[in-house]
């Protein structure tokens, strides 16, 4: 069935789309609550994306330990939190069936959010990729519920292996340019460490690319290494969670093992974080 979906979910969708057609690199960073939402967006940025790594961390558990439900939870925060549009990470759609990953793309639809991701891992230690066919029957499902709705929802692509100790880079261009061909928006191969692997796959490719940043010890460093390349899209997944844990470990360690509290010179003040959200 066709969700009619509000104004503003449109206007938000039709934003991100535009993003990603503009001719400029930009950068869509993973805030993982409502508080580092509405902090980003003052900051200036013009989307975000969520991090469902950064969203088990803020639960308290493990990467994949939360399911579907507190995963889209998060982005609808995260997305009503402030007026920017918000793409999703749905993970492997919540589930092997294509079924299940068009039920994912269909509540993410509805809930409102831009556009959301899905990923070709399995998640399962003895296979941890689905295989080719299976990948794209699961990519088409997801194409056929965006094209019933009338928001245009952008649809992000990954193909997980290196991520996962399969650096086949044929391999994953294969999976991609036939992600492409069922009708994904954007593409995504995390874990590429080389201009040479990032560049070939960018030339093979008909669709904007992603790029996350944080995961491996990449050469590309910089937004213009990234531009250069012909990267469209930059992401942060968990990076920046992991940063501001980071942050809170170093004080904590700080105050146990020197016990002093000079890390609070650091600490953003008081007053910025406040009149950063509204009362």
């Amino acid at each position: 069935m066709t969700a009619t979906p509000t104004t503003t979910a449109m206007n938000k969708a039709a934003a991100l789309k535009a993003l990603h057609q503009q001719g400029r690199t930009f950068i869509i960073p993973n805030p993982w609550d409502r508080g580092s939402a509405r902090l980003l967006e003052a900051a200036g940025f013009p989307a975000l994306a969520t991090t469902s790594a950064g969203c088990d961390f803020a639960r308290g558990v493990r990467n994949g330990a939360t399911g579907r439900d507190a995963i889209l939870d998060n982005a609808v925060e995260i997305d009503r939190a402030t007026d920017l549009p918000v793409s999703a990470d749905l993970e492997h759609g919540f589930g092997d069936a294509p079924e299940d990953v068009a039920e994912t793309i269909r509540r993410a639809i509805a809930a409102g959010l831009a556009g959301g991701s899905i990923e070709d891992a399995s998640g399962r230690p003895d296979q941890p990729i689905y295989g080719f066919e299976r990948a794209v029957e699961r990519m088409r499902a997801a194409v056929e519920v965006v094209r019933t709705q009338p928001v245009p929802f952008q649809l992000v692509a990954r193909a997980e292996n290196y991520l996962h100790g399969r650096r086949d880079l044929r391999d994953t261009i294969r999976r991609l340019q036939a992600f492409q061909e069922a009708g994904a928006d954007v593409l995504y191969a995390p874990g590429l460490s080389t201009r040479d692997e990032l560049r070939t796959l960018i030339s093979e490719v008909d669709r904007p690319v992603n790029v996350v940043m944080g995961l491996v010890d990449a050469e590309f460093k910089t937004v213009a290494d990234l531009a250069a390349l012909g990267v469209v899209r930059i992401s942060l997944g968990s990076a920046l969670a992991r940063r501001a844990y980071g942050a809170l470990m170093d004080g904590a360690r700080e105050m146990l093992q020197r016990g002093s509290f000079d890390f609070i010179a650091d600490a953003m003040p008081f007053r910025d974080i406040n009149m950063s959200f509204p009362p």
